[in-house]
Parts: C-alpha cells; structure tokens; sequence
C-alpha cells in the first residue's frame, strides 16, 4: 500500500527469537525501537504470534574473557509468526545474543533470511552470541565485528575483522552491520542501529531520574534506563542508602495463568549515582519502575519528599506498575487518572485518584504530567509519551 502524500513511511524491523535468548537484548530493542515509532515484528522459527519464548537472565562478569552465569528471565510473546513473514516488507533485522543463536545458526530459513537481508545491504544489528547468525550466513565474511570474546575464533574462520572488545560495552558498525559485546553496550546498539534506518534525534539533553530498591521489576528498571539514554538523556539509578556502583538485584514478573504474577530473581542492576547527593531540581523527570520495591520505598521520607517536589514543579513523573504505592504514599494522585497493577486500585482510589482499569494489560495513561503504564507491556507508550513531555522526537 502506497503512503497518503506527505507521510512518512513507518520503518518495520525483524526481531529473530528464540528460547534462552538474553533477556535485556531481545526485550530492550524490542522496546526501545516501539517507543520511537518503529514497527517490530518479534518472530521465532517453528513458532507463531502469541507463541512464547522463555528468556535467559545472563549475569556478566567485569571482564570480556570469563565465564558467566544463567538463569531464567521472563516469559517473551512473539506478535507475528515466522512463517508469514515477507523480506521485502522489512528495513532491518536485530539478533540478539543468549543461547538461542546456537540453534538458529543451524536453520535453513533463518540462514536464508539473514543472507537475504546482508545481500540486500539493510541494517542488521546482532549482539553477544547474535553473530553466531551471521556467521552461518555468510554476512561477516570481510566485516568488522565484535562479540563476547569467545565468539572470536569462530568469526575469524567465517573471515571477519575481529575487533577486540576492552569492556561489555562495545559496539562496532561497519556500513550497515551493527555488532555489539553484550547487553551493557544497549544504549549504543539501538542508536547505531536506529541511524542505519535514518532516524534522527531531535532534543537537547535531558536529565532523568529513577529511584529504585532491592527487587525492582526487571524490565521496569532496564528498558526506560537504556531508552532514554539511546535518547541522549543523562540518566541516575539512585536506591536509599546505596552510592554509586552498588548493586540492586530486580525482580522478573510475569502474568502465567495464575491469580496473580509469578516471581523470580532477575539481573543485578549497577546503581549510577549517590542517593545522598541528589538534587530534584537538577533533573527534568523522574521514573518510578515496579517489583517489590515501591511498598518499601513507599515508606522512606526521603523518596516521599523527592517525589512531591517533582509532583509540586509539574516535572515529568512516569510510574510503571507498583510504582504507584510511592505515589499513593506521597499523597499526589488526588484528582489524577493513573492506572497500574490492578491489585493497586483500591489504594489509588481511597488517595483520591481515578484509576482506570488495567485493560489490556499495556494500558498507558497520561494525565498532565503523571504517565502511568499498567505493567512493563505498556512501557514503549510510556516512554513516547515521556518523550513528548520531554519535547524529544525521532524522526526519519
């Protein structure tokens, strides 16, 4: 179908899944990419939309060349199926890392899909063990790439350019190949990969706070954390009583049929700043993810008394699932539609606060400055609309 006079076409991005891919790098991109108005089609071989591909929680160590540890991460549901997908209807392709490469690296379709988009010379941007993938394609054969360090014999055999990486964080981009180390680099993946589809960030810099604790909700610390510094955003992780480098491990919740969500350990997230030293009047926004964490945090005076100055200055204030009880505690929701886990409804409404309902689950609503997501389904919403608060665009 051609596009009305005058509009821009939407880009359209291919996420190749698959079971034990890591978590950050399939859900992060996924996500991110959402959130700046890119189409994403989430696919698996053998698999069909709504299908489900378990996640790996890969927990690095400091250095390139030592082994790491694996866990179960979240459940991720595939919204298109791989057999219906057309090549031509796609302007790029993410490949994330994890233990999942390994299997598709020995698929033929795969193999042939990867080959077509190297051919065809569109944006491909494969991370961690990701250029497993495109080694078996052919696509780095006289390439500079780079990886997590033991991908470096095989990639030199399929006649790459190894690049060696000196931290977690290092991505190479060599015309239209984007190749990172691991899901620390996320921030310079996705604004690699989002210039290879000519998009352009329009903003001046912002400044982002988010105030987590021990057992956060996963994707609700990662996913706004690595969005907005795609964007440009100078972005502080703060936790009570913990400085800068100390760790808060996060919670992974998923809804599984049960009465309620299930719970289990997620990644160790590197805090970024002192709580001690923060000024709300140096920030733009602030960002209050879910998990456990908020009905603790909601007992902490000095969240409380940050939260109500950002709430006071009319700021920016986004709150993701959970994230309400802090609201609800700082006594700021009177007169606000918000809308969150729904378990939260009762304590919502007895604070004054119009709660609508948590249905469909990726349910994001903005009332001035307050923006709410029901769960981390709504984030790429949650984030755009962050965006438009923030006066941040992405254009193509």
């Amino acid at each position: 179908m051609g596009n009305p006079k005058g509009e821009e076409r939407r880009r359209r991005v291919l996420l190749l899944c698959g079971d034990y891919m890591e978590d950050y790098e399939a859900m992060v991109p996924f996500q991110a990419l959402q959130a700046f108005g890119v189409a994403v089609d989430a696919v698996s071989p053998g698999k069909k939309a709504g299908d489900i591909c378990a996640t790996a929680i890969t927990i690095q160590v400091e250095t390139t060349d030592e082994a790491n540890s694996e866990s179960r991460g979240h459940n991720f549901t595939l919204n298109a199926t791989f057999d219906e997908i057309e090549f031509e209807e796609y302007d790029g392709l993410v490949i994330p890392g994890g233990r999942s490469p390994e299997h598709l690296a020995m698929n033929a379709s795969v193999v042939e899909l990867v080959r077509k988009f190297s051919d065809s010379r569109k944006p491909i941007a494969a991370i961690c063990h990701g250029q497993l993938v495109l080694a078996a394609a052919a696509a780095v054969k006289g390439r500079k790439c780079t990886a997590v360090s033991t991908m470096k014999p095989g990639l030199v055999a399929a006649g790459a350019h190894w690049v060696e990486p000196d931290t977690l964080s290092v991505c190479v981009a060599d015309d239209n190949l984007i190749t990172g180390v691991t899901y620390y680099g996320n921030p310079e993946f996705i604004g690699l990969f989002l210039k290879a589809l000519g998009g352009k960030i329009c903003a001046s810099e912002r400044r982002v706070l988010i105030i987590i604790g021990n057992y956060a909700e996963d994707y609700e610390v990662t996913v706004p954390y690595q969005t907005l510094k795609v964007l440009g955003c100078h972005v502080d992780v703060v936790c009570p009583k913990k400085k800068a480098g100390d760790t808060c491990p996060t919670a992974i919740r998923d809804l599984e049929g049960g009465q309620t969500y299930s719970e289990i350990r997620g990644h160790n997230f590197v805090l970024t700043a002192d709580f001690e030293s923060i000024d709300a009047s140096s920030y733009d926004a602030l960002v209050l993810p879910g998990g456990k964490a908020p009905e603790f945090l909601a007992l902490k005076e000095d969240v409380i008394v940050l939260v109500k100055k950002f709430m006071e200055a009319r700021k920016p204030v986004a709150s993701i699932c959970h994230g309400l009880e802090i609201l609800v505690a700082a006594g700021v929701l009177q007169g606000k539609k918000c809308t969150g886990y729904p378990g939260i409804k009762a304590r919502v409404v007895s604070s004054g606060g119009t709660f609508v309902e948590a249905d469909p689950i990726d349910r994001c609503v903005t009332d001035g400055n307050l923006v709410t997501a029901a769960a981390w389904h709504g984030q790429p919403e949650l984030i755009s609309q962050l965006m438009t608060l923030l006066d941040i665009r992405v254009s193509f």
